[in-house]
C-alpha cells in the first residue's frame, strides 16, 4: 500500500474532532471542497469508506484504524519540531482521555507544567472526559493518544503504567443525616432503608454507588433511587446541599468533611478504584507523550500515593 498523504490524514483527524465538514475546514483553514477531496482520495486509496456522513459525522472501523495512525503521526511531528527547535504548527493538539473525578482533583495540577510548556512552544493539550471504565475505548478507537483508565491490560502497541488507587467514600450533609438517617453515620443507613434513600449518581455509566452499597450491606446488584448530577464539582456541591447520599473520591470531599459540611457514612467501607495510564508507544527523544505520562505519574503519586 502506498504511503498516506499527511494532509489527508489531518483532514480525517479534523473530521473526527469536529464531527462535520464545515468545522473541519475552518480548523484546517481550507475549503469544505478541499476537505471532501482529500477524504475521497484517502478512501479511494484504502478502497472503503472512512466516515459515515451523518449528523454528527462518525468514523467507520477502517476510519478508526487510520485515525490512530493520524494521531500518532501528528504527535511525532510535534516531537520532531520541538527537538529541532522549530515552532510547532498552531493547530497541533495532543488529546488524552481522563475520568471526570481525576480531572476534578489531581490531573490539572499534575499537567500544569506540560500545559505551560505548550503555551510557550505552540502545541495544545486536549482533555477528553469520560467514565474511567470507558476512556480506554477512546484510546482503542484512535480518538486519543493516551488515557487514564481502570483497565490494567495494555492494548497492542501501547504501554501501561499504574497510577495509584482512588478511594471513594459515602457522604451526606448534616441536615440530610438528621432528616433521613437519624443523624447516625454508622447505623442510620442500613439494609432496610437504602432502597428508599436517594443516591446521587454522576451518569448512567456510573456504578460506584452500587458497588458501595453491595460492600456495605452484602446485597448483589442493589436497586437505588438515583438522582443524576453529571459534574464532579456540582455532584459534591449537591451532596452538601442535602440532595442525597453521594459516593465520591475521598480526596475531593475531605475539605468539606473537615469543615463539617459533609459526614462520612460507614467510614470502614470504601470503593477502591485502581487507575492506570495508557499511551501509544512512539519513538523519539523526549517525546511529549512520555512527558505527559511522567507528569501524570508524579501527580498521582502526590495525590493518591500511586
Amino acid at each position: 500500500m502506498n504511503e498516506f498523504d499527511p494532509a489527508a490524514l489531518d483532514c480525517l483527524a479534523a473530521l473526527a474532532d469536529e464531527q462535520g465538514f464545515e468545522r473541519a475546514a475552518q480548523r484546517l483553514a481550507i475549503t469544505q471542497s478541499a476537505v471532501s477531496q482529500r477524504l475521497r482520495a484517502l478512501e479511494a486509496q484504502v478502497g472503503q469508506p472512512l466516515v459515515v456522513r451523518s449528523r454528527p459525522l462518525r468514523l467507520t472501523e477502517a476510519g478508526k484504524v487510520l485515525l490512530r495512525f493520524a494521531r500518532q503521526l501528528q504527535a511525532l511531528r510535534v516531537d520532531v519540531a520541538r527537538e529541532l527547535g522549530e515552532r510547532v504548527a498552531p493547530q497541533s493538539r495532543l488529546a488524552i482521555a481522563v475520568n471526570a473525578d481525576s480531572l476534578a482533583t489531581w490531573v490539572l495540577p499534575a499537567l500544569d507544567g506540560v500545559v505551560q510548556q505548550g503555551l510557550r512552544e505552540g502545541y495544545g493539550l486536549e482533555l477528553v472526559v469520560d467514565d474511567q471504565d470507558f476512556t480506554h475505548d477512546s484510546l482503542r478507537q484512535g480518538a486519543v493518544l493516551g488515557c487514564v483508565s481502570t483497565v490494567a491490560e495494555a492494548l497492542q502497541g501501547c504501554r501501561v503504567h499504574p497510577l495509584g488507587v482512588m478511594r471513594y467514600v459515602a457522604v451526606a450533609s448534616p441536615v440530610f443525616m438528621v432528616e433521613h438517617l437519624q443523624g447516625d453515620p454508622i447505623q442510620g443507613l442500613h439494609a432496610g432503608n437504602f432502597a428508599d434513600t436517594p443516591f446521587l449518581v454522576f451518569n448512567r455509566k456510573d456504578d460506584t454507588q452500587v458497588q458501595w452499597v453491595s460492600q456495605a450491606f452484602g446485597v448483589r446488584s442493589p436497586r437505588l433511587r438515583e438522582r443524576f448530577v453529571p459534574s464532579s464539582e456540582a455532584y459534591v456541591r449537591a451532596v452538601a446541599m442535602g440532595w442525597g447520599v453521594g459516593v465520591a473520591p475521598e480526596i475531593q470531599v475531605r475539605p468539606r468533611v473537615d469543615a463539617g459540611q459533609l459526614v462520612v457514612l460507614r467510614p470502614d467501607i470504601g470503593v477502591e478504584v485502581a487507575l492506570y495510564w495508557h499511551q501509544w508507544q512512539l519513538q523519539g527523544r523526549g517525546a511529549l507523550l512520555d512527558q505527559i505520562g511522567q507528569a501524570l505519574a508524579q501527580g498521582a503519586q502526590r495525590a493518591l500515593g500511586g
